[in-house]
């Protein structure tokens, strides 16, 4: 427990944030998680709706910090390629 005012603000701060952290991470996760399906699915459609959104949900997660901005942009790339070759093939 903190002995100081500003000490407990902190904590209280610092909690915060990992929750606001750990709810954004969960969230770019999932819908990268429902990506890969479609895409394993081979469905064209549904991997085309995905995208955006987990496009969306990683560059705003990269903003607010809960991810490292390369890395989110790395994997954008990356499904973005896959479901792009996927539409290709089809």
């Amino acid at each position: 427990m903190a002995n100081h005012k500003s000490a407990a603000k902190r904590a209280r701060q610092s909690q915060a944030r990992a929750e606001l952290k750990s709810k954004t991470k969960s969230s770019v996760r999932t819908s990268e998680k429902k990506l890969r399906q479609a895409l394993e699915m081979k469905d064209r459609e549904l991997a085309q709706q995905l995208l955006p959104i987990f496009a969306s949900k990683a560059g705003k997660a990269a903003q607010k910090g809960a991810v490292n901005p390369k890395a989110a942009a790395r994997k954008v790339g990356r499904l973005s390629r896959h479901v792009h070759q996927l539409v290709a093939a089809q």
